[in-house]
């Protein structure tokens, strides 16, 4: 069979697709708490149990995988229901982060509460009744093709300026690898700092290195994470006719939400690009031997798992079937359906990168790998509702103090940017550092 073309966006076939897909699901969850608690079998204590941000910030019920379910059932069997007020407020607070979907997995096999709690986003955008600063991210995105407000996409190259990158978008030039930073490391002027030295490390250790230059714009990963279908999917289409321009390099990214978009979420639109996450290739580089890390750092540390590189991290599997009951009772699906539960995410990569940097002591939180707790910045919600955002946050903080760590270290710079300077319940706050910046001081 031939080889599909990277710009054939043809959605796969099976999964659901709009809220009214998800009616059977509605009807089935059992209330079993799996979208509230990480598994009973790995909490290590009552105070860090929780794992859904939202029904743990409000306590109520609603703002539960097992709340929006009942929510969309709600708006589907009575026509009363309105997008408006909590059912509104709980919609969209909601940081698409998957611990539900992970929770729920363990208990059920059945369930998609983070596909449903999308949907449910996807509805409130349709009917025009998503937030104006949600609105307003995703407007920037059509008009500047990235969700950082006041960026602009003429500024967009700056971070590279000096590091003598191939531009492979015309096709001029070739490359092994296209470096694909995404918004933050673009256009922060502190996270710039930390591009460049993924790109010299990676260039240090004789990787073939390109770029996309004037073509380089944002994956649209989280228009598709705040319910902005119809704008993701824009995005991806228009990456999807640069990157075949360039010959459909291998792309490296260090940013764990254009990781996620381009594995998982262009993958459900049928767009094929083979990604991999800097930390991975930089743990590569360190196990055979082309990237050696010589001097000490003398600090300990605790790793904060992103939510898109772990528990959403792992690699998409096309499926094309039909949902079934067994003996008129047991939902399945025939042929068997992939389960995400989490387990293959990217986990092992950053922490093999940290146990070869000499001196460095690394203790773990109670929430990590597939149950780590969220930063706070998904789904829109840094921009939506920075309180709760915060709030989130400070919890990760006090989590991480509560290890005795001097810093945490993580490889997204979403969680650094929200993770930075937010105090925890004791009123102190906790350095946050990339895996990049340990690993430069290291080689």
């Amino acid at each position: 069979m031939a080889k599909k073309s990277m710009f054939d966006m043809t959605p796969v076939k099976g999964y659901e697709k709009k809220l009214e897909d998800f009616f059977p699901m509605e009807r089935r969850c059992s209330n079993c708490l799996g979208c509230k608690f990480v598994p009973f079998e790995k909490i290590k204590s009552n105070r860090f149990g929780r794992n859904c941000p939202s029904v743990w910030h409000y306590n109520f019920n609603l703002y539960s995988a097992r709340g929006r379910f009942q929510l969309g059932q709600n708006i589907l069997e009575d026509g009363s229901v309105r997008f408006e007020g909590q059912a509104l407020d709980a919609i969209f607070n909601c940081q698409a982060c998957g611990a539900c979907d992970v929770g729920c997995k363990v208990t059920r096999f059945n369930l998609e509460p983070l596909a449903h709690n999308i949907a449910l986003k996807e509805r409130a955008v349709e009917k025009g009744k998503a937030p104006d600063a949600l609105n307003a991210v995703a407007a920037q995105l059509a008009k500047q093709k990235t969700m950082l407000p006041g960026a602009k996409k003429a500024d967009r190259g700056a971070w590279a300026s000096g590091l003598k990158l191939k531009d492979i978008s015309v096709g001029k030039e070739t490359a092994e690898y296209a470096f694909f930073p995404g918004c933050q490391y673009a256009y922060d002027k502190d996270l710039q700092k930390k591009a460049k030295s993924y790109v010299s490390v990676l260039k240090k250790a004789g990787v073939d290195l390109g770029w996309f230059g004037k073509g380089d714009m944002c994956c649209g990963g989280r228009a598709g994470q705040m319910g902005f279908r119809k704008e993701f999917e824009a995005q991806a289409q228009a990456n999807a006719v640069v990157w075949k321009k360039a010959g459909a390099p291998k792309i490296v990214t260090p940013c764990s939400d254009c990781y996620y978009a381009l594995k998982r979420q262009y993958a459900m639109l049928g767009i094929e690009v083979e990604v991999v996450h800097a930390v991975e290739l930089i743990a590569e580089l360190i196990k055979s031997g082309k990237l050696k890390l010589k001097k000490a750092v003398d600090l300990s540390i605790t790793y904060h798992d992103p939510c898109r590189l772990g528990r959403l991290g792992e690699p998409f599997e096309p499926w094309d079937g039909t949902e079934k009951k067994i003996l008129n009772q047991v939902h399945t699906w025939t042929p068997a359906r992939p389960r995400y539960a989490g387990t293959y995410g990217i986990y092992d990569a950053p922490r093999d990168v940290l146990a070869a940097i000499p001196g460095l002591r690394l203790v773990e939180m109670e929430r990590v790998r597939e149950n780590s707790w969220c930063c706070g910045a998904g789904g829109g919600c840094s921009v939506f509702n920075p309180e709760f955002s915060d709030a989130v946050a400070s919890e990760r903080v006090t989590e991480a103090q509560a290890t005795g760590a001097e810093a945490i270290v993580t490889a997204c710079p979403w969680c650094e940017k929200n993770l930075s300077g937010v105090t925890s319940e004791n009123g102190t706050a906790m350095p946050v550092v990339d895996v990049i910046d340990l690993v430069a001081k290291a080689l």
